[in-house]
Order: C-alpha cells, then sequence, then structure tokens
C-alpha cells in the first residue's frame, strides 16, 4: 500500500461526517456538482436506520493520508438480488476519490476482503445502495448538473474503475426534452396514443394525496409488477416502498403524478419530480432549520423536470399505455410553465422504452454506467 495510505473502517461519528463531507472537499468548485441531500445520505448509507438494511449489510471506508481523507466506498450485500438471480454477487457504491490509482486501488481491495469474507465471488456497481436507488456511473456530458436524484462524480473515475477490474455491464440513459418541441411530434405517436385510449377507455387521474395510502399501496404493486422481466431488478420491499414514498410525499406534486386506469383498476403510473437540485444546493443539501421552506417556497418558479417513473402492468405494456400516461403530462406540464424535461434513467436493455422517448423526439443527454468484476481478496497479496 502506498506510503502513509491507510483505509478505515467507519465507526465513529467523526468518521461518518468525514465519509459525508469527503463530497463537499472534492466538488467545490465544480458548479455542476449538486449536493445530496445530507439527512437523506445518511439513510443510504444506514448511518440513520434505513429498512433497505433490514436484511441487507454496508460497511463503509475512508482512505487516509495522515488525517486528511482523500477516498471512500461502501461494500454492501442485497440477499433478494442474490435470491432472485441465484448468484454471490456483492455491491459498492458511494465511491469517491482524489485522482489517485494508489487510492482506488487501495479502497477496491479493502471492498473487495469485505465481501469476499461475507461469502461472495462477484461485484457490480456503484449503487447508492441498489437499483431502486440513485446509481451508475456518469462517463459523459459533464458540462451540465444533473437532475434531481441523478449521480454525477469526476470524469476520472471511469479510468480508475477499469484499472480495477472493473468492466461494463450495462449503460442506463438519460433523455432530456424541450416543451417546445411537442409541436413536432411525429403524428403517429398521437395516432397510438388515441387508438390505446379508445381501445380500453383508459381514465388518466392524478395522484390523490387525500388517499395517499391507497396510491402507495397501488404504486408498489405497478411498479413491482411492471419491472418483473427487467435486467437487475429487485422488488421494492412493503417497508422500503412505505419510506420512499414518505421522503417524497412533500416533493410530489399531484397533477404531476398519473395513473391510468382500466375498468376502474389502476394499471399504470408516471411520477414527475421538480428539479430541486438548485435549491438543495443553495441549503447546502440541508433541510433543518429553513432549507424545507426553501425547498417547497414558489414552486412554479421550477421550470425544469425530471419523469422518474412510467411503469405499466405486463399485460398492457405492448399496448400504447405508455404513452398514453405521458400524453396526458404534457398539458399538465405546459400549464405548470415547465420547459425542460428529463426521462431518467432507461436501460439500454429496454428497447421499448428507448424507441418511444426516440420516435418522441427526445434527445440522449447522459449515460451511466454499471461495472462488474470479480471478488478476489487482493489486500494481503
Amino acid at each position: 500500500m502506498s506510503e502513509n495510505l491507510r483505509i478505515v473502517p467507519v465507526r465513529s461519528r467523526a468518521e461518518q461526517r468525514a465519509f459525508i463531507e469527503l463530497a463537499w472537499q472534492l466538488y467545490a468548485d465544480d458548479p455542476n456538482w449538486m449536493p445530496p441531500l445530507r439527512m437523506n445520505l445518511r439513510e443510504m448509507l444506514n448511518f440513520k436506520a434505513h429498512p433497505y438494511y433490514t436484511r441487507n449489510k454496508i460497511q463503509t471506508f475512508l482512505a487516509m493520508r495522515g488525517k486528511q481523507v482523500v477516498g471512500r466506498i461502501a461494500a454492501m450485500t442485497n440477499v433478494d438480488h442474490n435470491e432472485r438471480y441465484k448468484e454471490h454477487r456483492g455491491f459498492f457504491g458511494f465511491y469517491e476519490s482524489t485522482e489517485d490509482s494508489a487510492v482506488a486501488r487501495a479502497l477496491f481491495d479493502t471492498a473487495r476482503d469485505w465481501l469476499h469474507a461475507e461469502g461472495l465471488t462477484d461485484l457490480r456497481g456503484p449503487l447508492m445502495p441498489s437499483m431502486n436507488y440513485e446509481v451508475g456511473l456518469l462517463v459523459d456530458s459533464f458540462d451540465t448538473p444533473p437532475f434531481f436524484m441523478m449521480t454525477y462524480n469526476k470524469p476520472y473515475y471511469e479510468r480508475l474503475f477499469l484499472e480495477n477490474g472493473l468492466a461494463k455491464t450495462q449503460d442506463l440513459y438519460a433523455f432530456w426534452g424541450h416543451l417546445s418541441m411537442y409541436e413536432k411530434l411525429d403524428p403517429k405517436l398521437q395516432y397510438i396514443v388515441d387508438t390505446a385510449r379508445e381501445r380500453f377507455d383508459i381514465k388518466i387521474r392524478p395522484l390523490d394525496k387525500n388517499n395517499f395510502q391507497r396510491e402507495l399501496e397501488s404504486f408498489i404493486e405497478i411498479y413491482n409488477r411492471s419491472l418483473v422481466k427487467t435486467w437487475g431488478f429487485v422488488p421494492y420491499s412493503k417497508a422500503e416502498g412505505e419510506h420512499l414514498a414518505i421522503g417524497l410525499k412533500k416533493l410530489l406534486v399531484p397533477e404531476l403524478t398519473l395513473f391510468a386506469e382500466i375498468d376502474g383498476k389502476p394499471v399504470g403510473f408516471c411520477a414527475a419530480l421538480l428539479d430541486y437540485n438548485p435549491r438543495i444546493k443553495a441549503s447546502n443539501g440541508r433541510l433543518f432549520p429553513f432549507g424545507f421552506i426553501r425547498l417547497l417556497w414558489n414552486r412554479r418558479k421550477i421550470k425544469r423536470m425530471r419523469v422518474i417513473s412510467a411503469n405499466v402492468i405486463p399485460e398492457y405494456q405492448s399496448w400504447g399505455v405508455g404513452l398514453v400516461l405521458l400524453n396526458g403530462l404534457v398539458p399538465k406540464f405546459m400549464n405548470w410553465g415547465l420547459e425542460e424535461v428529463e426521462f431518467s434513467w432507461v436501460l439500454e436493455s429496454n428497447h421499448l422504452s428507448r424507441a418511444s422517448l426516440e420516435k418522441g423526439g427526445a434527445k440522449l443527454s447522459k449515460t451511466y454506467r454499471l461495472y462488474d468484476g470479480k471478488i478476489e481478496p487482493k489486500a494481503n497479496s
């Protein structure tokens, strides 16, 4: 290991703070980095209890040179993933470091050692902490800031990952559109929307916050059923889904969160979230004492939005129901005065969603990447 470089497992509150604060140090001069909500990040790291870790484990590590923190990584287990896919796979995420190959090597070696001790043989990441949360390494388009709840990182991270035996396994795409582009849409798409609406008598309605628990149950059922054949997917547990929904409840705008119903039964769901990132940056990632007020005050001034979920149960996925949902959002967007929309993320293997967005005129704007590798302990080699 490089002289004066040591890897420390995070145990104390001071080490937890150092783990979190490293990102603020590394990106201090980067105008495109958007800080996470500190409270949310603490939960994702299990520094504060989160239901994902009821069955799963995480160990965070710091790379130190003397008293200076120069890197961090988290090694994680995912019991549900390995049961579902009959694998012995470990995961890594929350990676940050200086541009130093020795630091990266020490971090990955330590993460592999810890995962090997858990009986795991394969590695995947970065995930924060699973496919149901923030995921992927940004590999292009570093000149623009990410939309809400999308990752951002240093351009040199990909080189460090490749140097440590990791190879691409799947890309995830972000598609961008401006509302002015709607006028140029292919008329054939509108025909598909009209045909699907008439054929199934599809009703589109907004989220009913007065019956939030019922809506939450519908969302979890649709989400888990719709993605059952999707690469890498692991269903939300009931506790995870409820925890996520509680966190997002105040951030959701009901008229921008739509259900598709057929015969009175929800069969599809489309959720869009305003791009709160600039406001989070203004509060330095803190919600208290006044950050939450700043986050929600006069939200109509926010002109960027991310469509984070457009899910339809399998029996209706090839019949245009998803397009009906997205079409239903357009007048809502215009009424709000939105200008830019990002659809993210979309797996490269999800050919149906990619084709629909491309036909709709959305532009591929950013690529995020997942990597696989082997878990072979090297720290003592």
